[in-house]
């Protein structure tokens, strides 16, 4: 095959779109519900994850993890160990300590070689034949540790110093004294853990200097430059491997300990290594998120018009990280109020790093702020729907930017209207038998990223193509989304376009996180078909605008030619690159949606019964009604999680997770999750991409936990602000 003739097409988002082009393609399967390529090979259990297709010489290693929650490593019992059956080596490696990094960093944070800074911490890896000789001996390590006092909790630290971040405009407590109606309250969430279904793992192996590894992450471009920091070589060097990654939800951004032990392991030993890390790890050494205190202050009017807004946070963090649970993310733009505080408060703790989980922000701070409005609407005596619809501003109030679009007074209207909200009683005075029932509903906001992201398209000489890029598929549909943008814009049916997705050695991606995957290598993607369409263009002499590709053919001047005809044996490739621009900066960009929730509460026994979750979302174009509805279902379950189960628990001696495995931390399990109804609304933000595409799957957990604890208060009377909300809070306090 000769060599691809290259065309590159990059754009910048420095203007709205105005070129539609998903919108003048013709071959029907953009938005489509359509199954993902990949689907029967993960059913069938042919697709390969991070520790499986095990070379036969393969290593097995375990981390051996810290006793303590603060300290100094003053000695081991490795000479022990080595002698025991079928060990192949102990590493004591200073680069073995250090924390899971972010995602999106170049460079891993450095730590003093031997300090802990939490229970858990890996301080050495043992290598052995098999994993359980492998695990046998890494139980058997034994260190002694010249220890000091942790900082185990939140709870008693000083937050008298001034706050990491901070935005007030005008006078809140002015606001709070004149105000017809007030609250001030204060809710906490929990910490929580990811809890993703394949446990962080990896098996790497050398080829003189060049590293692979096959691993479970989010982000390879950033993964590459994070692992050869940690490992102090070339970038250049190092390829990562993730074709297939059984969920992420931000553990899995940047590299954890398992890479960087796996590699360090199979370039002392000279053959690969596997390190898959034991679910209590995942849970003690990864990533957590973290808890929360969060003050609110609204006051309004007698007509309910906001006239003032307070949010203030408390989160933790490890020493020496600059993430922080940015809770306050979505309260400057989502309602109005002149007169505002947000504040926010960082402690220093001696637990794992708290780190990027599903909708980082808002998923704890807007079920907060939804809950504190619904106080307010009970305090003013207007309906909750109503409130909330009066207060959408018409630009952000915090910066005066205009929205790129703004969907949420639709969301409450149609949300409202198909769940029957009209039929809502009074708190406390709906009862069937022993259980009393209640409706309840939140607002949901999530702000909408562009990333950098590129991709290369190949149109072969027979009509089929192949879409290469890194980016990673979490479980979300990258392969059926890419496949299907690719489809449409090159005019061919899906079973004609492959993607091959996973290798950092293609073309690099933005990732999966924060929202932004699907539309941003999706915008990629979709630049790199169009190079290829002008191509055609030339070659047919016309307009790319004039062109129309169907079912592998050219359509152009009323005449339909084969595409294999037209490329005349000749491959073409195209090379998109779609970066952020001043478009971004210019509006304030954010997806909507409203959700409700019908429960049921014995008030016998506290419990409660979730009965319905509808949620109405405006999140511009629909890549894939299907996936895109399976990433709400999804987004909803982990706001059920939050409401009512997920807690990691801490002993207040030393910070150690006390529930760190599936059996103690309460995800959702099938009986917890009812039948859940998802709407989009018709929507375009020409202002966000080139597909005006918006990000959807972290919106959908946003408001959730909010609407269920707004409808056990409207069941029960009861106000509960410490999620989630258990039996214990309810038992003693119910009518």
């Amino acid at each position: 095959m000769s060599a691809p003739i290259e065309s590159k097409l990059h754009h910048k988002m420095d203007r709205p779109d105005s070129d539609n082009l998903l919108d003048r393609t013709a071959q029907g399967v953009i938005s489509a519900p359509l199954d993902r390529p990949e689907g029967p090979l993960k059913v069938t259990g042919r697709a390969t994850y991070a520790d499986e297709d095990h070379p036969d010489d393969i290593a097995h290693g375990v981390l051996a993890r810290a006793t303590i929650g603060r300290g100094w490593v003053v000695g081991m019992n490795t000479a022990e160990v080595r002698a025991m059956p079928g060990v192949l080596d102990v590493i004591r490696d200073p680069r073995l300590l250090r924390s899971p990094a972010q995602g999106q960093a170049a460079r891993a944070p450095v730590q003093n070689p031997a300090e802990i800074f939490y229970v858990g911490q890996p301080v050495a890896l043992v290598v052995a034949e098999t994993l359980e000789q492998a695990r046998h001996a890494a139980q058997a390590i034994r260190a002694t540790y010249e220890a000091r006092e942790p900082v185990a909790l939140v709870d008693g630290q000083d937050y008298a110093a001034p706050p990491g971040k901070q935005a007030s405009q005008g006078d809140l407590d002015a606001a709070m004294t004149d105000a017809a109606h007030r609250i001030d309250v204060t809710y906490t969430t929990p910490a929580m853990s990811h809890a993703s279904m394949e446990p962080h793992a990896a098996v790497a192996s050398w080829n003189g200097n060049r590293l692979t590894v096959r691993c479970s992450n989010q982000m390879l471009k950033h993964n590459v430059a994070e692992l050869a920091d940690s490992l102090g070589i070339r970038a250049k060097n190092v390829r990562i491997l993730s074709q297939y990654v059984g969920g992420g939800f931000g553990s899995k951004l940047g590299i954890s300990h398992e890479s960087v032990a796996a590699a360090i392991a199979a370039k002392r030993l000279g053959r690969p290594v596997s390190v898959a890390l034991h679910r209590r790890t995942v849970f003690e050494a990864t990533m957590r998120r973290s808890e929360t205190r969060q003050r609110v202050r609204l006051a309004c009017g007698a007509d309910g018009r906001l006239t003032g807004v307070g949010h203030e946070v408390w989160v933790s963090n490890l020493k020496g990280e600059t993430f922080s649970e940015p809770v306050t993310q979505a309260t400057p733009f989502t309602y109005a109020g002149e007169n505002r505080v947000i504040g926010h408060h960082v402690a220093r703790v001696n637990q794992t790093t708290a780190g990027s989980m599903r909708a980082p922000g808002e998923a704890v701070g807007v079920p907060i702020m939804e809950c504190a409005m619904d106080e307010l609407a009970e305090a003013a005596g207007i309906d909750p729907v109503e409130l909330r619809i009066l207060n959408v501003p018409d630009s952000d109030p915090s910066t005066g930017k205009d929205f790129s679009s703004n969907r949420l007074a639709d969301c409450l209207r149609a949300g409202a209207e198909a769940f029957g909200w009209s039929q809502r009683r009074q708190p406390g005075q709906r009862r069937e038998g022993e259980w009393l029932i209640g409706l309840g509903m939140a607002s949901a906001v999530r702000v909408n990223m562009l990333e950098e992201s590129e991709a290369s398209v190949i149109l072969l000489p027979d009509g089929t193509a192949r879409v290469e890029t890194d980016m990673t598929d979490i479980g979300t549909g990258s392969y059926a989304i890419l496949t299907q943008i690719a489809a449409e814009a090159l005019g061919l049916p899906m079973d004609r376009v492959t993607t091959v997705l996973g290798d950092s050695d293609l073309p690099p991606a933005s990732g999966s996180g924060g929202s932004f995957g699907a539309a941003s290598s999706g915008s990629a993607v979709m630049l790199a078909a169009q190079a290829i369409r002008m191509q055609l263009a030339k070659r047919l002499g016309c307009d790319e605008a004039e062109l129309t590709l169907k079912d592998g053919a050219a359509i152009a001047g009323n005449r339909v030619t084969p595409l294999a005809e037209v490329l005349d044996g000749d491959t073409l490739k195209g090379n998109g690159l779609i970066q952020p621009g001043k478009a971004e900066k210019s509006t304030r960009q954010a997806s909507w949606g409203a959700q409700f929730a019908e429960v049921a509460v014995s008030a016998l026994t506290g419990e409660v019964r979730l009965r319905r979750l509808e949620a109405t979302f405006a999140c511009g174009r629909i890549l894939n009604e299907k996936t895109a509805r399976s990433q709400c279902l999804g987004g909803m379950t982990f706001g059920i999680g939050s409401a009512l189960t997920e807690e990691v628990m801490n002993d207040p001696r030393d910070g150690h997770f006390v529930n760190r495995d599936m059996a103690e931390y309460h995800i959702p399990a099938n009986l917890d999750v009812p039948a859940m109804t998802v709407t989009f609304l018709p929507d375009r933000d020409p202002y966000a991409n080139p597909m005006q595409a918006k990000g959807i799957g972290e919106l959908a957990c946003c408001g959730t936990a909010g609407a269920i604890v707004n409808a056990i208060h409207n069941a029960t009377g009861i106000r509960v602000r410490d999620f989630p909300v258990t039996v214990d809070k309810l038992l003693d306090r119910l009518p």
